[in-house]
């Protein structure tokens, strides 16, 4: 069974304050939201504090989200995002997610994120500077 201590293992980690237009007729957070909670944790890594990895003349458009959902979201309060890297391609990066609400996980993810040349509008190589990057958000093992 996951819990919050999860979290740790995920390099990255931001929070997402819920709103009530979140929700849906069930009163719960509606599944269309937790494709936002996801895209939070992305920017985390692909514009977070060492910048951005997109080339110049270049930009990341997702190529793939296979998303799990493992609990209810429910307003009000606030929901926590790991992201990870889980594998680095030539022109691609693959990213982990797991989302938590209350210290219960919610939802897990599995994206892949191309970068795409914006005049071309074909996949772009990923310069070595951010190959090298990405080194840093691998998943972390943690001891129990």
């Amino acid at each position: 069974m996951t819990n919050t201590s999860d979290l740790e293992a995920y390099p990255a980690r931001s929070t997402d304050k819920l709103r009530y237009c979140d929700t849906d007729r069930q009163g719960h957070v509606n599944n269309a939201v937790f494709a936002t909670f996801m895209e939070t944790g992305r920017v985390e890594i692909l514009f977070g504090k060492d910048g951005g990895y997109a080339d110049e003349g270049a930009a990341f458009v997702i190529a793939r989200l296979e998303l799990d959902f493992l609990g209810e979201v429910r307003w009000p309060g606030t929901v926590e995002i790991g992201t990870a890297v889980l594998e680095t391609g030539r022109s691609s990066v693959t990213l982990e997610q797991l989302v938590c609400q209350n210290g219960q996980p919610v939802a897990r993810s599995k994206t892949v994120i191309v970068q795409m040349n914006e005049t071309t509008r074909k996949s772009q190589p990923l310069s070595d500077k951010a190959v090298e990057q990405f080194k840093n958000y691998r998943k972390q093992v943690v001891s129990a």
